[in-house]
């Protein structure tokens, strides 16, 4: 993995992480919807194909209310492994 892509990953890994403990622990919906769309906004900006290795060419991934957090802790499982050299 190069440095350039390792940054792609860490950079995404650190706001999927901190976005997932607050959503996680939150009582509030409007706060709760508030991420879901900062983070579907950032799955359409990030490396595509940092996407598509998480995603597995799901294209709701992310992006749809339903599977939302189970989601995000696949993306954030997913790119800890990354990291660590396991996949």
């Amino acid at each position: 993995m190069s440095s350039l892509e390792r940054n792609i990953i860490e950079q995404a890994y650190a706001f999927f992480h901190q976005k997932e403990r607050v959503y996680a622990h939150s009582t509030s919906e409007t706060e709760r919807d508030h991420i879901e769309e900062s983070i579907s906004s950032y799955a359409d900006s990030m490396s595509k194909e940092l996407y598509l290795f998480l995603s597995h060419g799901r294209e709701a991934y992310l992006k749809e209310h339903p599977c939302f957090h189970s989601d995000l802790l696949d993306a954030i499982s997913k790119m800890e492994s990354l990291l660590r050299g396991q996949v």
